[in-house]
């Protein structure tokens, strides 16, 4: 009798072994990022895409608009070159060894209160560039006011385009007689309407 009861038993548990649902098979894992990943491609009005920049409505990279000449060179991090203004006036602070038309800081009342492109590589808030023509621009931003004639430039126009996200910034564009951005700024009121930069 106990010949037959240990077989029975045996293919009792197989039987239950082979009527179990199969494991999940676990889904593949994503690719950590890395720092060495590319930055995520901003759309265009056109649909065209465009690099992600580190200018903002509300600074550059680390350099956030607000913040006193110290803690700006703190949160740059790299050495920044310029002239300080004695009397609490106006002046720039760049980055050491850029190339021309790299990012220039503008320092008022001891305060980062803008800072001025004139790279075409470099993208606006917004996607905006050097380069573009007013059609363009005001494609990009529906919010921009009217655009008004540029007080050196014959038949250039200039377009001060209010921040998108609601903050204090705002992004300025001059265009040239041709109709095309020559350079762009973002910047707190009232300095950012300067348009001699620190004359």
């Amino acid at each position: 009798m106990s010949r037959i009861v240990l077989p029975l038993a045996a293919m009792v548990v197989l039987l239950t072994a082979c009527n179990r649902a199969p494991e999940p098979t676990p889904a593949p894992q994503a690719a950590p990022a890395t720092a060495e990943a590319s930055p995520a491609a901003m759309p265009t009005a056109s649909g065209e895409a465009v690099a992600a920049s580190d200018a903002d409505w509300q600074g550059y990279g680390p350099a956030q608009l607000g913040v006193d000449a110290e803690q700006l060179a703190e949160a740059w991090g790299k050495e920044l070159q310029g002239d300080a203004a004695a009397d609490g006036g106006c002046y720039y602070l760049q980055p050491a060894g850029q190339g021309e038309g790299g990012v220039a800081f503008m320092i008022e009342g001891g305060q980062f209160v803008r800072y001025d492109l004139r790279n075409a590589d470099i993208v606006a808030p917004g996607g905006g560039k050097r380069g573009m023509d007013l059609a363009q621009l005001q494609a990009l931003y529906p919010q921009a006011e009217a655009p008004q004639p540029h007080k050196y430039v014959e038949g250039g126009k200039v377009l001060r385009v209010p921040a998108a996200d609601g903050s204090q910034g705002v992004l300025v564009f001059e265009l040239g007689a041709d109709g095309k951005a020559t350079a762009w700024r973002v910047g707190l009121s009232p300095q950012v309407d300067y348009v001699e930069g620190c004359g």
